[in-house]
């Protein structure tokens, strides 16, 4: 049994979702959902755990055919509406996916993929229209949903959960964060991560609530939401924050006035899937009266850390790990050390994930020996908080809510023509936490990086094209002939470059 689908027969005529100007009851979800389900099947007993791509934009749609893959069941594989052709089919690729049910905005995006690689282009509408049949009984246990990293070593890898871990990463925010029936939350997030499916949708659907989709972020808009006295919930990555803060800036004296009202009458705002700056978390509290919740959490483990809903939030940490999380801090030989030294995030219990889909070794080396994930990011407690230090790799750049692997897109840069060897690195930046910045070795005179920033469009998604380049004869290596990121990070000026700058 689905219990989040189940729960949702409970609050039939209460308002499940509201998308693209329409409102719809959870009465109405149950019922999409169950036709995506019939028509999925198609005559079928049980869709044993296939893989059912969609490419959907964020809406009720969105959420009825989660839903649908789910009861019929399949295991539901979300893509990114903003990714290049190359980043959907590598998922298609590596999940052996045999459909991809994609919104009438991509069909023509996809197209090329049915002769390439022999997978069926299915309609929304064909998945959406009328149909009943008897669905099968879903054991909880079972895979559910797999979700692609960032890629943050090398290739992207697909992690799956079963409906109860799913269960887990729901309840235990629900629990920590007291959500409940009359709670109605925006949406913002991208729906190919925990931060929008998991912690918006999943949340405000077990709870009864009520989530609105903004499937583009538009400053303007969501302050005009805010005003408007709906929500009493919002969750954003530090990056939409600074842009509100913006946006509030070059207001008039009186609308600032309106918008800091509107937006100190929320119950509760949240900040995560990067670090939060502290003068970002500051300046926000200083025009909302909102002190910002810091939360911790990763692909595989939902959250596993958060400040307190009632008590103490400090800037710069992370608070304690949540209901059914067991954590500890360890060494490198896995001995756990004491307050205020450092250690690695290790993260037992319900809400972790099953496995890398089809990357047994991978899997086996994400944990011990005794079970605990190791989530590579190192941190301390500090006068009875913990707070995250970093990533234990200097290729891992954090940037507007992303973990992106530097790894990745050193490998496609050294493919254009003008490029003969690169490194890339995060250079810290207020707004975005990290912008990825690429120093580039080459034996042309000049390099063109408007251009070879159009050609990565083509092959990386946007969040991963570098904003800085740099142009260097060669790279900083150690005696391992490994180069060494910290030294090119050194080789910009404190102020970050013009973009283009190509000096030797």
């Amino acid at each position: 049994m689905i219990r989040l689908i189940e729960r949702a027969k409970d609050f039939k005529n209460r308002t499940a979702v509201v998308s693209n100007g329409a409102s719809y009851s959870y009465g109405q979800l149950l019922e999409a959902s169950r036709n995506v389900a019939a028509n999925l099947l198609d005559g079928k007993d049980d869709l044993n755990e296939a893989r059912i791509t969609f490419l959907v934009p964020p809406s009720f749609e969105y959420t009825a055919v989660q839903w649908g893959i789910w009861a019929a069941g399949g295991i539901a594989v979300p893509l990114c509406v903003l990714h290049p052709l190359p980043s959907i089919q590598y998922v298609l690729e590596d999940t052996q996916a045999e459909i991809v049910i994609a919104h009438k905005d991509y069909i023509g995006f996809l197209k090329p993929l049915e002769a390439t690689i022999g997978i069926s282009v299915t309609a929304l509408e064909s998945v959406l229209k009328e149909n009943t049949t008897s669905l099968p009984d879903i054991d909880s246990r079972r895979r559910a949903m797999i979700l692609y990293t960032s890629g943050t070593t090398n290739r992207p890898k697909g992690v799956v959960t079963t409906h109860d871990n799913i269960e887990a990463q729901i309840t235990t925010l629900v629990d920590a964060w007291e959500w409940h029936k009359e709670d109605y939350i925006l949406n913002i997030l991208p729906l190919h991560h925990v931060h929008g499916i998991i912690n918006v949708m999943g949340c405000a659907l077990w709870s009864g609530a009520c989530c609105e989709f903004l499937p583009k972020f538009d400053a303007e808009k969501v302050w005009e939401i805010f005003k408007s006295g709906r929500l009493t919930l919002f969750m954003a990555v530090p990056t939409i924050y600074y842009k509100l803060i913006s946006f509030w800036e070059k207001a008039a004296a009186e609308e600032q006035k309106k918008m800091s009202k509107a937006a100190s009458k929320l119950r509760l705002m949240v900040s995560g899937s990067a670090a939060l700056p502290v003068p970002v978390l500051q300046k926000w509290k200083e025009i909302t009266g909102q002190t910002l919740l810091e939360r911790y959490g990763m692909t595989e483990i939902g959250m596993g850390l958060s400040n307190s809903y009632r008590g103490e939030r400090r800037p710069g940490h992370v608070g304690l790990p949540l209901p059914g999380v067991q954590m500890r801090l360890v060494d490198s030989n896995d001995e756990t050390v004491g307050e205020n030294e450092p250690g690695e995030f290790q993260i037992k219990g319900p809400s972790v994930f099953k496995e890398y889909w089809k990357k047994q070794e991978a899997t086996r080396k994400a944990f011990t020996e005794d079970g605990w994930f190791i989530t590579g990011d190192i941190g301390m407690l500090n006068d009875g908080l913990y707070k995250i230090l970093g990533r234990d790799s200097v290729d891992i750049i954090k940037s507007g809510g992303y973990k992106i692997s530097a790894l990745e897109i050193e490998d496609v840069l050294r493919k254009h023509e003008l490029v003969d060897d690169c490194a890339v690195v995060g250079l810290p930046d207020d707004e975005w936490g990290e912008v990825v910045s690429a120093c580039i070795v080459s034996k042309k005179d000049t390099v063109d990086f408007k251009q070879i920033s159009e050609w990565l469009k083509t092959q990386l998604p946007a969040y991963k094209i570098p904003r800085n380049y740099i142009v260097r004869n060669g790279l900083p290596r150690n005696v391992l002939g490994k180069v060494t990121k910290n030294e090119v990070k050194e080789m910009w000026p404190p102020l970050t470059p013009p973009k283009g700058e190509n000096a030797r």
